[in-house]
């Protein structure tokens, strides 16, 4: 089958087409004809090697961490889906590979589409969908009346996250840039601040979560303007020693990512606050629950534009260059 293969870590140029036997299907996977993937800041993160240390590949392996298609064999033991369902999912992070014609996907971390999404529409979402849902529901516990900020609220995660808060009954406030203004307006958000125009920590204070997914000094002067008790939950870094503990790393990789999130950490202590590192994982379950919110209305994806499959090293190009006007970049399959 064709497929996009990292060749080599560190390059643009370590990603290329290529052929490769088709994905075995083993006790309780399911095999999908991949019908749309799309890009993420993760993608070419894993193709540069900046994950190697907790996500250590052999090359050469696929890229690619979410799709939408249509199963086209069940493995023994699948009791959730059946050969002609469209679903969508996000791989777990030890079997990704959605920029292939094929992958086989464990039935636990896929979930029926939206039914009333395009495939182009439905693979747009399970990476940042899941993310926006583990952070605001399952670790933020977003209650009605609470006050959510979520950064780079035209981007990926931060046009689901919008929705999603707003849907909890939380005021949301979010940053973006001058023309997206309207948009993030039209998703939810009750506070708008232009990032190029205004700084954020002037104008904002006492609210009960913040998801960021900028780090540096975004994430830093979020502390600032949380409430005491608040929670700062961060998924571009630094990643934390609860991180490390949760993916079982060996005890240096897990002093370094102890160095590498003290300083965050002390100075949330200082403030009565707490940050922690989300890194998302695959869920069907979580995929079915937010199904049910898009089908409903509650929940809308943002397509900036898509690229034919042949098309994939120009796409993540596009993404990797910030020239994706608003939400998230999709590939099509033939």
């Amino acid at each position: 089958m064709k497929a996009f293969t990292v060749e080599r870590y560190g390059h643009k140029d370590g990603l290329r087409a290529s052929e490769v036997p088709e994905p075995h299907v083993g006790v309780g996977d399911i095999l999908v004809r991949v019908s749309a993937a799309s890009v993420n800041p993760l993608d070419y993160k894993i193709r540069d090697g900046e994950f190697k240390a907790i996500l250590p590949y052999r090359v050469p392996f696929i890229l690619g961490n979410d799709l939408s298609g249509v199963v086209v064999k069940v493995g023994d033991g699948v009791t959730r889906f059946a050969v002609g369902d469209e679903v969508y999912a996000r791989p777990d992070k030890d079997r990704i590979g959605t920029y292939a014609e094929f992958i086989a996907l464990n039935q636990d971390d896929v979930a029926i589409k939206p039914t009333t999404l395009s495939m182009e529409e439905a693979a747009s979402l399970p990476l940042v969908a899941l993310t926006a849902w583990q952070a605001l529901v399952e670790r933020g516990r977003v209650q009605p009346g609470q006050k959510v900020l979520i950064h780079a609220g035209s981007g990926g995660v931060g046009t689901i996250a919008i929705q999603l808060a707003k849907h909890l009954g939380a005021t949301v406030a979010t940053t973006t840039s001058t023309a997206n203004i309207e948009l993030v307006k039209s998703l939810g958000a009750d506070i708008v601040v232009d990032y190029k125009n205004q700084a954020f920590e002037t104008i904002l204070q006492d609210y009960d979560l913040i998801l960021d997914p900028l780090g540096g000094e975004t994430l830093k002067k979020s502390l600032q303007v949380l409430k005491p008790g608040g929670k700062a939950i961060g998924i571009a870094g630094p990643p934390d020693t609860d991180f490390a503990r949760e993916l079982r790393v060996n005890p240096i990789i897990r002093l370094v990512m102890g160095v590498l999130s003290f300083g965050t950490r002390r100075r949330a202590r200082r403030r009565n606050v707490t940050y922690s590192f989300l890194f998302m994982k695959a869920s069907g379950h979580q995929l079915h629950e937010l199904a049910t919110l898009i089908d409903a209305g509650i929940i809308r994806p943002v397509v900036d534009r898509v690229f034919p499959f042949e098309s994939t090293l120009e796409a993540l190009e596009y993404a990797e260059d910030g020239r994706a006007k608003a939400g998230k970049v999709v590939i099509r399959m033939p």
